[in-house]
């Protein structure tokens, strides 16, 4: 098998109907894979003003160009969808063996849509696919889900499934493989609203590169590179524990709903403490790295709870977020949350939503079911994690995200939901990096960590200048170029925590000696690629309305000064919008934040243009920041067609 499959899974719920189709070369050259097929099939496929639980949306399972390979940190897989929780584009990654096994069973994506009437599973092998009915798996947790599926289908059987979080429809319900999850924009929601409960595949093979010992030796060249690289070494002895002690030295560890940037019980989660607890390393399909970190609490009222994790994230979520120093707490809460299939930023960050309504006074006890909601009460925390699963009482109300909830709470409940177009925000606080508070503003999926990391900010990376990270302006190129970059990684998947020392040259040597396509290995054109990408999930976006009035932060953000954050204490993001400008200036959009038509002309994307410009002609919102009509550069697409 050659590296591109260069075929799709179609699979219709509605009617059972399964089909396979060839991907068109020309969106091959100009999306290249993973999240640029993504959102090029969503952006076809889907009509504006959906509703993301109905069956007309879809759901995307795809994998990268070097899945599957024996390149190290390239076979995670991506799930696309509309969201459920902001409806705009979503998209999470996954880890584990997955994204390989899609690659093996001959398929770069696949495409679920339509809508089961009873649950079922879709079931891929050598011998076909079939839709399969699964009804007895309704109900079970995510790791008994994937030990009856695997008695079923063998213990090499590669499962992706949802918890009941997903099948109650909780709007931040993640897709779980292992115990690892693609976990961010409610993609498991989506899998619940179609009567989905997971996708097993059965398949092996072997992909042959297009020069195979071009690509052995540029393995090699890896391999060898890898095993003395500190950053592998810090990711394979200590995961991601070890960004507690950045973000503590940043004043950027978000505390008590993003009222301080430091918390005074941080040493609860300082590495060492999580050393002590570890039990041993897991990884991903060829990936020596081996990020992921067993932990098992051995006393206390938590003994005998163990994670694949937590990673850096979930530590904040359970820990800071609530006011919580309780590291057994925090792992229990973690390991709660990937059998329910809940994503743990988003559940953390309702929790101290609720958390700091409840100090305000907004709510009280009997309104949260009589639970105390104090900062750090973690066992009623814990309670509060099950009930949201459950769509039970107080957590019916909190598994619809803070957003939904304050709107229906009222009382001023707003003002303490911090969420960018509704997706909740991470573990960085913005006030004290202030690109990354541009990057959640404009990222067209919400708030998200990882749609652009500027890392100029966070680790003093120069290039392509250093950037104070406290500074007001001087940040929309930057943060242009880390979501141009990070959509460019997306397309073939790389690994941000197994890609360690991977230089261009390395990149470029993996990618041409595995496809035999040169063009694959010009970078300047693989940054085209991704802001091709991130220009039409901004097209995607305007088409369901969304405009520069969406690229906003909570108000906490922009007029209450950080608490408690070392040099970053009395902080504010004092000008958005300059920084809205400078971004929307150096992507070529219009001062409404929309891609102008010459942009996407220069892009090659003339259908878009002419599609987004029925819905903004009569505002006059096309017009381009220059003033001029572009010039052609590159080709129009071809549309896609259903076979």
């Amino acid at each position: 098998m050659s590296t591109y499959a260069g075929r799709l899974l179609r699979v219709d719920l509605t009617t059972r109907a399964v089909t396979i189709e060839q991907i068109p070369e020309q969106t091959k050259r100009d999306f290249v894979g993973g999240r640029g097929f993504g959102i090029r099939y969503l952006f076809d496929e889907l009509k504006p003003g959906i509703d993301p639980l109905g069956p007309e949306n879809k759901l995307i399972l795809l994998t990268g160009v070097l899945a599957g390979t024996s390149a190290q940190g390239f076979s995670k897989w991506m799930a696309m969808t509309k969201s459920p929780l902001t409806g705009c584009v979503g998209r999470s990654v996954g880890g584990g063996n997955f994204g390989a096994a899609l690659k093996f069973a001959g398929f770069d994506l696949v495409i679920v849509e339509g809508r089961s009437e009873t649950p079922v599973y879709v079931h891929a092998q050598s011998d076909g696919v079939r839709v399969l009915d699964a009804r007895d798996l309704w109900g079970l947790d995510t790791e008994r889900t994937q030990q009856v599926l695997r008695s079923v289908h063998g213990a090499n059987a590669q499962i992706a499934c949802i918890g009941p979080a997903g099948e109650k429809l909780v709007r931040y319900a993640t897709i779980t493989h292992g115990r690892r999850t693609a976990s961010r924009c409610g993609v498991g929601t989506v899998m619940g609203a179609k009567n989905l409960k997971a996708v097993a595949v059965n398949a092996a093979g072997q992909i042959t590169p297009d020069d195979p010992i071009a690509f052995q030796r540029a393995v090699q060249t890896q391999v060898k590179m890898l095993k003395t690289h500190p950053r592998r070494v810090k990711m394979t002895t200590s995961g991601t524990t070890s960004l507690v002690e950045v973000a503590d030295r940043l004043g950027c560890f978000p505390t008590r709903n993003f009222q301080a940037g430091r918390f005074e019980g941080i040493e609860a989660f300082l590495p060492a403490h999580f050393a002590g607890m570890k039990t041993r390393n897991f990884g991903c399909y060829s990936c020596m790295t081996r990020c992921g970190q067993v932990h098992v609490v051995a006393e206390g009222q938590y003994a005998g709870a163990f994670s694949e994790g937590p990673e850096y994230e979930t530590i904040w979520a359970f820990g800071g977020q609530v006011g919580n120093a309780d590291l057994g707490a925090v792992i229990a809460a973690e390991a709660a949350c990937d059998l329910l299939g809940l994503d743990t930023i988003s559940t953390g960050n309702c929790i101290g939503f609720a958390c700091e309504l409840f100090e305000k006074g907004i709510i009280n006890t009997r309104e949260a079911d009589d639970l105390d909601l104090s900062w750090g009460n973690h066992p009623a925390f814990l309670k509060l994690v099950q009930k949201i699963a459950d769509r039970e009482g107080f957590g019916t109300l909190l598994g619809e995200g803070v957003k939904r909830a304050a709107e229906r709470i009222g009382r001023g409940a707003h003002r303490y939901a911090m969420h960018a177009k509704g997706l909740e925000l991470p573990a960085y606080e913005p006030r004290a990096i202030k690109g990354y508070g541009l990057s959640y503003a404009t990222s067209n999926i919400g708030g998200s960590h990882m749609y652009g990391r500027p890392r100029q900010e966070i680790y003093g990376t120069p290039d392509p200048r250093p950037v104070d990270r406290l500074a007001d302006e001087g940040k929309g190129d930057i943060i242009a170029l880390v979501q141009k970059q990070q959509a460019a990684e997306e397309v073939i998947v790389t690994c941000t925590f197994g890609n360690s020392g991977l230089s261009a040259d390395l990149l470029r040597d993996l990618l041409i000696s595995a496809t035999g396509n040169r063009e694959l290995g010009d970078a300047a054109r693989l940054e085209q690629v991704g802001e091709r990408i991130v220009c039409l999930e901004r097209a995607f976006n305007v088409r369901e309305g969304l405009d520069r009035k969406d690229d906003t932060l909570p108000q906490r953000m922009l007029t209450e000064p950080l608490q408690n954050a070392g040099s970053a204490t009395g902080e504010v993001i004092r000008k958005l919008d300059s920084m809205l400008d400078e971004y929307y200036n150096a992507l070529g959009y219009t001062h409404d934040g929309i891609p102008s038509r010459g942009k996407m002309l220069e892009l090659g994307m003339l259908d878009v243009a002419n599609e987004i410009a029925v819905g903004c002609l009569d505002e006059g919102r096309l017009q381009d920041a220059s003033g001029s009509s572009g010039a052609v550069s590159g080709h129009a697409k071809e549309r896609h067609s259903r076979q």
